[in-house]
């Protein structure tokens, strides 16, 4: 069997994929073992970085950025396990967070698998871009794909990591945004099933059955609205943690500025009914207004 068939194949992709995360995650903590000493969030954020760099050499090496697609959701779930049993933190406010993270990280990374094609099919969006920067495109490549997705979330789960570290048993409040957050998980996963079901029996269409009748993103609602608990479930245990927000609002101003109108005009292209749709639904809330409404 030939290279390009090997590439064709789901099951030799997720066997490609597998032993690469293995051994990310093995050089991410490596490397946070060797910065003993250093400020947690150092230790951390340099991990993650040698864990993305490390994928993103084996995207170069098989041509296909779409090998890092999966890191936005398994490297979470990684890194806070394994700061909270390096920390024995086992109190009740910790368990809730490790469900929520867990239940989003697993959602997102089935989905992924759900979805996955092969390792000859990458993301129309990395297509895109290649195609419009190819002097430059691994730069893009790097730190546009790989890099600044990974900030972002690291910039997310700075909360958890601070919750964490608190160890302080959890009040109502802390159970409130808990069972919130697993609740706008749950959202997602709606969303993305009524998205595929439509899909199937009316390719070509604009979805608008479901809560895709209420807001043209309800799946990105979902992920928006995850951050922004997991940073009020550390608030609800500390207020003087406040200033941790900044990781809430870059991945909400990304799916804002970036996602949102990526995927936007590329609906409108192949399929001219869905300028019609936005003019008649929100794009995130069931309201009216220039940045979540319009």
């Amino acid at each position: 069997m030939n290279s390009s068939a090997l590439k064709s194949s789901k099951t030799i992709g997720f066997l490609v994929i597998l032993p690469v995360y293995i051994l990310a995650v093995l050089v991410g903590i490596k490397s946070y073992d060797l910065l003993f000493g250093y400020d947690l969030i150092v230790r951390l954020f340099v991990a993650d970085t040698v864990a993305t760099i490390f994928v993103w050499l084996f995207s170069v090496l098989f041509k296909n950025s779409s090998v890092y697609d999966p890191y936005w959701s398994v490297a979470p779930m990684v890194m806070i396990t394994a700061y909270a049993f390096e920390q024995g933190a086992h109190v009740t406010s910790v368990s809730l967070l490790l469900l929520v993270i867990w239940f989003w990280g697993l959602r997102l990374t089935g989905n992924w698998a759900f979805t996955f094609k092969d390792l000859k099919t990458q993301d129309w969006r990395y297509d895109k871009y290649k195609n419009q920067f190819p002097s430059i495109w691994q730069l893009v490549n790097f730190f546009g794909i790989h890099f600044m997705p990974t900030l972002v979330v690291f910039l997310a789960m700075i909360p958890a990591f601070y919750l964490v570290r608190l160890n302080t048993q959890a009040n109502v409040f802390t159970y409130l945004t808990a069972i919130l957050a697993m609740l706008a998980v749950a959202m997602q996963a709606v969303a993305d099933r009524q998205s595929r079901r439509f899909r199937r029996t009316n390719p070509g269409k604009v979805c608008t059955i479901g809560l895709w009748k209420y807001m043209r993103h309800p799946n990105y609602l979902g992920e928006i609205m995850l951050w922004w608990l997991v940073y009020f479930m550390l608030i609800s245990l500390d207020i003087t943690y406040w200033w941790t927000f900044i990781g809430a609002l870059a991945n909400t101003l990304m799916f804002v500025f970036i996602s949102i109108p990526l995927m936007e005009q590329r609906q409108m292209v192949q399929k001219p009914a869905y300028r019609d749709y936005v003019n008649s639904t929100p794009k995130l809330l069931p309201i009216s207004g220039r940045i979540f409404g319009e």
